[in-house]
This record gives structure tokens, sequence and C-alpha cells, in this order.
């Protein structure tokens, strides 16, 4: 077992997985048109095998991503998915053929897939109850610091890079996902995990402390253990877990049909359909990341002092008054720069609100012994919804006008208003083991021993 950390360094190592997500997941965009060009694909084969293979990966990743974080534990599956975004970047930019391309973007989509059920996890399960809203949500900041760090990388390359530029904007992805994989190395394990399937109570105990000074340590460990022993894995998808699912289902489904990942992946081409010059559309992008970063910098501040479903309020009026002006700016011919300013406000609405929360509330709302189940279910509904999105993008925007488009989303994030209005409890400032006792029914809860 590693020496145990700061919890600061334990968080930000851990979180860095966010920042090759997001720069895994946009880097694709700098790359769209010039693959397509290359090797002379249809709409149908681009969408489905250059752009959408990665979230298929993603796809694959989310749903066993539980396995390997129950069965190895959380520190040595995050180790694994520095490896496979090391190995993806190489054969990204080696490829030859639009085969072995798709290939490496699907080994990519693995540990995307896997790091956004490990992460949240493994903060979760280190950090105390009222500074785990920010923590678990740094992970987020580094999803949308690596978009960010993407656009701007894309664009530089574009600017000094010709032919192949493509290679080099999903190729230099091969540094940080080196320098991730050795700062994780000196992390420790989840004392939640040790608890649980080693069993090993005097290192969660260590680990504990280290971590969580000020926190009454045996009686929390008593709860961990006394919460464990009362769930079980093997009846997940029963009555007893219906609610933690249906709210897990909910969040990430209405997160995709938001509409934010196909905005993120096609933004150079959304800002092209709107009348924006292509030698301008790269440098239009650079702003959706920076606006992005800023606002969910502002969710990691607020989301422990005014929570999870205030967060999710914001978010959701902020979608639709935004998305309704890209709408309105398609249909009414509006200039392109009404069309970017309304985008950037509906990306600023997502960082604020789905985005700061989404990661850090599955991560909270299942008990202690399913929450790697959990967290695949919720992790995996988000990125099916991505993957069959992104896949039928290029087809929809030949299809319908970027106004009908965005009025769908629109509607969308009305029925999205009425989940957090009606069903969406609030999990801040409460450990673990207390949310899993206001979750479950009551015959499924646990009793505290004295």
């Amino acid at each position: 077992m590693a020496k145990p950390k700061s919890i600061i360094f334990s968080v930000l190592a851990a979180s860095l997985a966010g920042f090759l997500f997001g720069f895994d997941t946009i880097v694709i965009s700098g790359a769209d048109r010039p693959i397509q060009e290359l090797w002379n694909t249809s709409d149908l084969f681009h969408g489905t095998f250059i752009m959408s293979m990665a979230l298929w990966g993603t796809v694959v990743g989310a749903l066993l991503g539980g396995i390997p974080c129950d069965k190895l534990g959380r520190r040595t599956t995050l180790f694994w998915i520095g490896l496979l975004y090391l190995l993806s970047a190489l054969g990204s930019a080696l490829a030859t053929d639009p085969y072995f391309f798709s290939f490496a973007r699907f080994i990519g989509g693995l540990g995307v897939g896997a790091s956004s059920v490990a992460v949240p996890i493994y903060i979760s399960e280190i950090t105390p109850a009222d500074k785990r809203g920010g923590l678990v949500a740094s992970y987020q900041f580094n999803i949308v610091f690596g978009i960010l760090v993407a656009y701007i990388s894309n664009y530089l390359i574009g600017l000094y890079i010709d032919e192949s530029a493509w290679r080099w904007m999903v190729g230099v992805e091969v540094v940080p996902a080196a320098i991730y994989s050795l700062l994780v190395l000196g992390i420790p394990d989840s004392p939640r995990w040790l608890a649980l399937k080693k069993n090993d109570d005097e290192g969660a105990r260590k680990i504990l402390k280290q971590l969580n000074p000020t926190e009454n340590i045996e009686e929390l460990l008593s709860q961990i253990k006394t919460s464990v022993n009362k769930a079980s894995k093997d009846v997940f998808f029963s009555k007893k877990f219906s609610f933690p699912i249906l709210l897990a289902f909910l969040i990430a489904f209405f997160n995709q049909v938001s509409g934010i990942n196909f905005v993120l992946y096609y933004a150079p081409r959304i800002f092209e359909q709107a009348g924006l010059a292509a030698t301008e559309v790269l440098g239009a992008s650079v702003p959706i990341g920076i606006v992005n970063l800023l606002f969910t910098m502002l969710g990691m501040y607020l989301i422990d002092k005014l929570g999870r479903r205030v967060l999710m309020y914001y978010g959701s009026f902020g979608y639709i008054v935004s998305l309704s002006g890209v709408s309105w700016g398609f249909y009414s011919g509006a200039e392109a720069g009404v069309v970017v300013f309304f985008v950037s406000a509906f990306i600023a609405s997502h960082a604020i609100g789905q985005g700061a929360v989404i990661w850090t509330f599955i991560s909270e709302i299942f008990p202690n012994s399913v929450r790697d189940y959990g967290m695949s279910l919720g992790s995996g509904t988000h990125w099916i919804c991505a993957a069959i999105i992104t896949l039928i993008t290029p087809t929809v925007l030949g299809a319908f006008s970027g106004g009908t488009i965005f009025a769908f989303f629109a509607g969308m994030m009305v029925l999205q208003l009425l989940f957090v209005w009606k069903m969406m409890p609030e999990t801040k400032n409460k450990t673990l083991e207390e949310l899993e006792q206001e979750l479950l029914p009551d015959d499924a809860k646990f009793k505290v021993t004295e």
C-alpha cells in the first residue's frame, strides 16, 4: 500500500484523469474535417467510426469500470486508465487508415469511461462531507481545463502545421498521460475500499486519520463496516436501490439531451453553419473553453455552499434561455456572433449546473457496497446517450436546421427542471452513510451501533 499523502495531493493526482478525459474528448474536433477529407469517408461512416468510436469505448469503459474498481481497487484502476490514454494517443497519431484510427480512439474511450467511474468514487470516499462536493467537482474542473487546453492546442497546431496537423493534435496527449500515470502511483487506496474488500481496518483507519483528521474516525469506520454488512451488490437491480438508480439514470440522461456533447464535439461545424468563416471557427471555439473553465470554478466554489439542487436550478433555467437563444439565432438569421454568444451562455449554464453536479451527485447517492456498480450505471447511461448523439450528429446537421435542433434541446431542459423540482434530493454536508440512511427504504437501512 502506498504511503498516505495529503488529501490535496491525492485529489489533484486522481482528478488529473479528468484533464485527460476533457482533452481526449475535444481534441478530435480539430481533426474532424481533415480526417474526413483525407480518407474520403461518408457522413455516416465518419460519424459512426471516426467521431463516435471513442464514445462507444467510453460506454464499455463506464459500464465495466465498476468491476476493476471493486476487484483491484480504485488506485490500481486509476493507474491503468493512464496507460489506456497513452496508448490511444500514440495509436491515433500514427494511424494509417480510418479503422486503425477508430480502434485507437476506442482504447482512449475505455480510459474516459473508466475514469468517469473511478475518479468520483475515489474522491468521494477519501474526502470529508463538508468538502466533498467541491473536491469531487475538481474532476469536472480538470475536464473543462482539458477541453480548454485541447481547443487552444488545436488552434495553435493548426496555425503552424499544415498537412500533418491533425496527427500532432491527437498525439500530444502522450505527455499529460505519462505525467498522470506517474503521479497516481503516489496516492493511497480508498479507506472504504480497504475496509470493504480487504478487511484491512488498520489500513483504512490509518488513511482516514491522515486524510480526515478532524472526524471521529472510530465512529466513521464503524458506520462504514455496518453499512457494508447490511447491503449486498448481488441485488443491485432491486426495489431496495430503485430510487438511487432512477436518480442516477435521469441526471445522466438529462446531461446529454442538453446537447452538451453535440456542441463540444461539433462546435466548428455549428459556427460554420451559423455563418462564421471557415478560417475563424477554431478560434471561435476557444471562448467556449474559457467560459467553461470560469463557470466550472464558480460551480466548484458554490456546490458545498448552496448545494447540488440549487446549482441544478440555476443550470436548468440557464439552459432553457440560452438554448432558446441559439435556436432563435438560427431561425432569424442573426449574425454568427449572436450564436457564439448564446452557445457560450449555454456552456456557462452547463458548467455551473450539470457540469459541477453530475459526478459528485452520482458518487454520493449509492451505498458503500454498490457504489462501484451505481457509478457505472450512471456513467454508462451518460455515455450511451453521448455516443448516440455524436454518431447521428453529422446526419442530423445535414437534415435539420440549427434552430430545430436547439429548440429540441431547450424542450428537454424544461423536463430537467421538473426533475430537479419534483425528485432531486439535496446531498450537501452529509456523510455517505447518512445519505444511505435517507435514500434507501426503511427495511434496507442499516442500524448504526453505538
